[in-house]
């Protein structure tokens, strides 16, 4: 099998970003928000995050939740939050979905988000990556779409269940039952709009914390992926 290596060792042609991991004490990435606003504050407060840590989100910032642009204008004016773009902010951008609320500094932030941020030894994208391609051989649609590379999208098989890296890849995007850990996947979208749970990871600790939430929206049990253990 194909494995994606190390980013990033060849051109690219995605908006990408680079952070050292070492300039800042705790690190979180923190999966789909979808406008939560008062999940999103209910999980910082268990955080209890300090001047020198570092929370990256995995996109869908925006979009099906009640509060889209203050979640946005809470991780834009923080410096040490930042978030890679999903494909619901990607679908604002082409028009394809509409957040009236939303004004021109506002697209101007979503315009400016990465596909991917890396680190030495891991990356968070919004959707994945293809474990028989490179990832420079990814385009931004794959990384902000992947889900089933060979099948049709919540019916599987999912990449994350085939990918062998490295990186490690944090991601979102596919609603999970439960947060995934696995080596080379950490899997981050566990509902919260659907009345779930946001989920962080603590990168420095290897753990989970999430807090549960009320929910703005149903979702059918098909479109809920139970991970695989083991």
């Amino acid at each position: 099998m194909t494995t994606v290596h190390p980013p990033f060792d060849a051109a690219v042609s995605f908006e990408h970003r680079r952070i050292d991991l070492e300039n800042w004490a705790d690190v979180y990435v923190v999966g789909d928000v979808h406008g939560c606003l008062e999940d999103l504050e209910t999980l910082f407060s268990v955080l209890d995050l300090g001047d020198d840590d570092l929370v990256v989100f995995v996109g869908d910032l925006v979009r099906k939740g009640p509060q889209s642009k203050a979640v946005l204008e809470q991780v834009r004016e923080s410096p040490r939050l930042l978030s890679v773009r999903g494909n619901n902010e990607q679908k604002v951008l082409d028009g394809d979905a509409a957040v009236p609320a939303l004004g021109p500094t506002d697209y101007r932030y979503i315009e400016s988000m990465p596909v991917a941020i890396s680190w030495d030894g891991g990356v968070v994208v919004h959707g994945g990556v293809d474990p028989n391609r490179p990832l420079s051989a990814h385009s931004s649609e794959d990384l902000l779409t992947m889900r089933s590379p060979a099948g049709n999208g919540y019916d599987g098989p999912f990449w994350f269940d085939a990918y062998e890296g490295p990186p490690r890849v944090f991601f979102g995007h596919t609603v999970l039952e439960r947060p995934l850990e696995r080596e080379w996947a950490v899997g981050l979208d566990t509902g919260c709009v659907y009345g779930g749970s946001l989920t962080a990871y603590d990168v420095r600790r290897e753990r989970f914390v999430s807090v549960s939430t009320g929910g703005h929206r149903d979702r059918s049990d098909e479109k809920i992926v139970v991970p695989k253990t083991g």
